[in-house]
């Protein structure tokens, strides 16, 4: 007998996690827009706007800025694997997760891996990059975490960039958590390949992977003794697909394809710089608001995007979260490897990054610790929140 199943009804939520954030109705609206073929006419077009419009949000003149067809991590992949031939060395910087996926990545593609390793939550110091660098002077690639959404730190990247740059090494970053809502000028920071993902501060839906290409590290794939490890994320044919000659390759998600178009749109509407410095500005509304409540940040140099932040001594991680979930529709992301249960993720990214969505998360997590018993001034968060607001408001004035 054929199992039936009910209508199809999500509930709504607040997504205030790691990602994914949430979705505009704009956008949901072109990911219903009729499907067209892979190779007509009008999808082409929109392809190829879509690319354009890419490039200014990469703050990049890069020809090689496309959308692969996956998630981030298939835009981790598709970097690594074009830029490494097995038996090449690779720098891989390390202070959390994501830095070791790219490590587990280009090993799994051969690299031989040197790490230079930082305490979670913390960045990577210039020094322990080029004495890296002098241990290890045939690096071909250098890898590092721009936005850590394991611990939500920040990596500033000019010192370093130069020092690589000097080496004679192409640096590859990872911008999952920060392209669309943190400064990455691709060009001015000299960044040879980077990728992003399109559900966390462009506000669509996760499916595609934005990543840039410089000449330089086009000139290192063109160079290469091998064929890449991976078909499908092959640059040489993928450039063929995505370039003027439109050589069949894969059939692309074209729906997704409207969604990231109409996401960039919207960020070119609100102007790149404004649509930073709203993240700052909610970002400090929430950490003036969880200080005021007693709660300490983990990183050294926090994101704007992705707020992480200790739980509270005799709080129970799990248990404030399904509270969130079920009593205020809100979600927000648990701790990671050594953080696990010790620490919450909050995320304030594209559609998601709010004033409104902020002063909701700080009056349900006043009511839930308060409930638990921890001894916090009723609303305190509240006022600190409103107070960074004004102060905003009277330096932009």
């Amino acid at each position: 007998m054929t199992q039936t199943f009910g209508a199809l009804n999500p509930t709504q939520r607040v997504l205030l996690g790691p990602g994914p954030s949430d979705v505009s109705a704009r956008i949901l609206r072109a990911l219903a827009a009729p499907t067209l073929g892979h190779l007509d006419p009008e999808y082409l077009t929109i392809m190829d706007e879509t690319r354009q419009m890419l490039r200014q949000v990469f703050q990049t003149k890069n020809e090689m800025t496309i959308a692969i067809s996956g998630t981030g991590s298939a835009g981790m992949e598709a970097c690594v694997c074009n830029l490494i031939e097995p038996g090449d060395e690779m720098i891989v910087c390390v202070n959390g997760v994501f830095g070791g996926r790219m490590k587990d990545v280009a090993q799994r593609y051969g690299a031989i891996v040197h790490t230079i390793e930082a305490e979670w939550g913390r960045g990577i110091d210039p020094q322990q990059v080029a004495e890296a660098f002098k241990q290890h002077p045939r690096t071909k690639v250098f890898g590092i975490v721009h936005a850590e959404t394991s611990t939500g730190e920040q990596q500033p990247l000019e010192e370093i960039s130069q020092l690589v740059h000097d080496s004679g090494a192409l640096l590859l970053v990872d911008a999952v958590t920060s392209l669309g809502g943190i400064d990455i000028p691709i060009d001015g920071l000299q960044i040879d390949a980077c990728y992003s993902g399109t559900q966390k501060c462009l506000g669509c839906p996760p499916g595609l992977a934005p990543v840039t290409f410089s000449p330089r590290a086009l000139e290192a794939l063109d160079q290469r003794k091998s064929k890449v490890t991976s078909w499908y994320l092959d640059v040489t044919m993928l450039r063929n697909y995505w370039g003027s000659d439109r050589v069949y390759h894969h059939t692309a998600p074209i729906n997704m394809t409207y969604a990231l178009r109409e996401a960039l749109q919207i960020v070119l509407e609100e102007g790149l710089a404004a649509r930073i410095a709203r993240h700052q500005r909610n970002h400090r509304m929430l950490r003036a608001g969880l200080e005021a409540m007693g709660l300490a940040y983990v990183p050294q140099h926090s994101l704007t995007t992705l707020n992480a932040v200790h739980v509270p001594e005799g709080v129970d991680d799990l248990a404030v979260r399904n509270r969130l979930l079920q009593d205020y529709n809100i979600e927000i992301g648990a701790g990671l490897g050594p953080f696990k249960g010790t620490a919450w993720r909050v995320g304030l990214m594209g559609s998601s990054s709010t004033e409104q969505n902020v002063m909701l998360f700080l009056a349900a997590l006043d009511n839930i610790l308060r409930d638990g018993g921890l001894g916090i001034e009723a609303g305190a968060g509240l006022a600190a929140a409103n107070a960074a607001a004004n102060e905003s408001e009277v330096a932009t004035a």
